[in-house]
């Protein structure tokens, strides 16, 4: 067990200094991985020493802290499996609006992850002329501009026209990400069907009432993000929620996934799911 731990621990460390030197030293959340070290080290360690000196620990310390480690894996283990399976979507075609979610912006560039989630946004735009991309993401302390800003201006020069994208620059989270998106789709339907509610009135025809009508909606993010960002949008009734699954580094994705399920756990426990 002490030599399963050390193993462990060691690639964890590796990790943590391959993050490092891929990502650079303030990767979000990349601490983690020395935190995990640290456990599994000390671990193995005390679990040595345990057996060089019988006795030492009490009989039932050890049962319990067995139990408490092999709970902890079961359930880290189900909530990164759930993470996995939220990753098998298949985009609907023609949806009403994509919420597409923004992340780092380097200075007033895309970082790498959400360059792949606007090659994802771009090739879905191009398939599907009429649908709406709402480009979501405030700015962060250390970016220049808004992410939606930065996601315009890649879309733009790709030539995706005006009439399909909608900007959303308040957001810094996920869950703002949905509640401000909503509000914004929202607003431009109530708009939109006001006016051709008038158009039609002049010509005697009459448009269902609002509630009759469905709006379906898509949540473009990267594929580990995408069951934690359909669950907040459900969450904030967000109506007919679809996701849109973007690839993701493959250097970084079991950090994104060990990080997503903290995040998981965070929005869980203050409601945000």
């Amino acid at each position: 067990m002490s030599l399963l731990c050390f193993c462990a621990g060691s690639i964890c460390l590796a990790y943590y200094l391959l993050i490092v030197v891929y990502a650079g030293i303030t990767a979000d959340f990349a601490w983690i991985w020395l935190v995990l070290a640290a456990i599994l080290e000390g671990g193995a360690v005390l679990i040595r020493y345990g057996k060089n000196h019988p006795g030492f620990f009490p009989g039932w310390v050890k049962y319990a802290v067995s139990a408490v480690v092999l709970l902890g894996i079961v359930c880290f283990a189900a909530l990164c499996s759930l993470v996995v399976s939220g990753m098998k979507t298949s985009a609907r075609k023609n949806l009403d609006y994509v919420v597409v979610l923004g992340a780092h912006v380097k200075g007033d560039v895309p970082s790498k992850a959400l360059e792949l989630r606007l090659k994802a946004a771009l090739k879905y735009a191009r398939e599907n002329e009429d649908t709406i991309l709402v480009l979501s993401g405030g700015q962060g302390d250390d970016e220049d501009v808004t992410e939606a800003s930065a996601m315009y201006r890649y879309m733009k020069s790709r030539g995706v026209p005006d009439y399909q994208l909608l900007l959303e620059e308040s957001s810094r989270s996920t869950y703002e990400n949905m509640v401000y998106s909503k509000i914004l789709i929202t607003e431009r339907e109530r708009l939109r069907r006001a006016t051709l509610r008038a158009a039609m009135a002049e010509y005697g025809y009459l448009l269902p009432p609002d509630e009759e009508i469905t709006i379906r909606v898509g949540i473009l993010t990267s594929n580990f993000h995408e069951l934690r960002a359909k669950g907040i949008a459900r969450h904030v009734g967000i109506p007919n929620v679809s996701g849109i699954s973007a690839k993701s580094d493959p250097v970084l994705f079991a950090h994104f996934c060990v990080r997503e399920c903290f995040a998981i756990l965070k929005d869980k426990f203050v409601g945000n799911m």
